[in-house]
């Protein structure tokens, strides 16, 4: 079967819809752990903008993980099992697609390149009508895969994913109306549940309001257009954000600058590349150098972070296991669950303040699976 041959209608069933659910779950837990390397290898104290950007962005991907589940559940999903199965986090460097070639998404110290591919993550990446959905792949560590197809299968785009899941929606509610939106009430998560920050919880009862929550996730990451640098609710979305800390480096004053958003008339926000609010100091010397996408037989078995790694993963495990939790009928447990994420820090101090035995100049690094 040709790559053309799949252009259309991936979603055909309710099993199809929950197949691809799972996997919006996947890709937005994805990028946590990326996003949490970084801000976890920045020396105590310094860039303490950037840190706040970093960290502000990965409570919203535990928003867009929240609505992801909140689709999910409301379509009969069952969620036991699915953070804690062992491949919910990939095996990094994991592939992302953007079109005609995709891009590799690691766990590596704050830097420009970081930087660079966090961008790649959240732009918006427009494709021509008429492209198909799947493309062949060069790589089976592909996070995004088809289902019953070979693992070398893809989706041209991340915005082509989400276009065939809100597709898929519309086309099964044709066929079964109300019935499709059959999951309990209960595991539902409410705006009370979730921290008062950037974003909207959208509770999903019918076809409305999974589009709304579908939406969220991708307006509060790219943005709701190419030349405007907010979402729908008219806060800053991540790719601007991160771009901020790269508008004015030029190697030798690196320093970022935040745009404005004009919430009362957002049209008279910054425009895309022109930056209108305060500077500041962009440090990409006060960084650990940790070892990139780190593995637990990277460290000596009984050395001290080796035990430490250990450590951080079993908690790591634990923090998805409470997610979980939530999402099935007990929504009170997400913002501890969420606060505990943070909470990882000071284990991840253990680990990036040290260096890995027999490594000159090489410190180590959280590991969240082990293989």
């Amino acid at each position: 079967m040709t790559a053309t041959s799949l252009q259309n209608d991936l979603i055909k069933t309710v099993d199809h819809l929950h197949f691809y659910l799972k996997q919006a779950m996947m890709i937005e837990h994805a990028t946590l752990p990326p996003y949490i390397t970084a801000l976890y290898s920045m020396k105590p104290n310094t860039n303490l903008e950037a840190f706040h950007i970093l960290r502000a962005v990965a409570v919203e991907e535990m928003l867009h993980l929240t609505l992801a589940a909140n689709v999910f559940n409301a379509v009969g999903g069952e969620i036991k099992s699915v953070f804690t199965n062992p491949d919910f986090i990939p095996q990094y460097p994991t592939f992302l697609p953007t079109g005609e070639t995709d891009f590799k998404v690691g766990l590596n110290k704050f830097s420009r390149d970081t930087v660079k591919t966090f961008l790649k993550i959240e732009r918006a990446n427009e494709v021509d009508k008429g492209q198909p959905l799947v493309v062949p792949r060069k790589t089976t560590n592909n996070l995004l895969t088809i289902h019953n197809r070979e693992p070398h299968y893809s989706f041209y785009s991340i915005g082509q994913f989400y276009a065939e899941i809100i597709r898929g929606l519309h086309a099964l509610y044709a066929e079964m109306g109300d019935d499709l939106f059959c999951g309990d009430l209960s595991k539902q998560v409410t705006p009370e549940y979730y921290y008062d920050g950037g974003g909207e919880i959208i509770p999903v009862t019918d076809l409305p309001s999974a589009i709304r929550a579908l939406r969220e996730i991708q307006e509060q990451g790219e943005g709701s257009g190419k030349e405007r640098i907010y979402d729908g609710d008219r806060e800053l979305s991540h790719f601007y954000r991160f771009q901020q800390l790269l508008l004015n480096d030029d190697g030798d004053e690196n320093y970022g600058q935040y745009y404005v958003v004009n919430e009362d008339e957002p049209e008279k926000s910054d425009r895309p590349g022109y930056p209108s609010g305060g500077k500041f100091k962009v440090d990409w010397d006060a960084v650990y150098p940790i070892k990139d996408n780190v593995k637990l037989s990277d460290y000596p078995e009984g050395s001290e972070v080796y035990e430490a790694a250990q450590e951080f993963q079993s908690a790591y495990s634990k923090f998805l296991a409470q997610i979980e939790f939530s999402f099935n009928g007990h929504p009170e447990k997400l913002l501890p669950a969420v606060g505990g994420m943070f909470h990882l820090k000071y284990q991840a101090e253990r680990l990036v303040k040290n260096p890995i035995p027999g490594i000159d100049g090489v410190h180590a690094a959280p590991v969240y699976r082990v293989d």
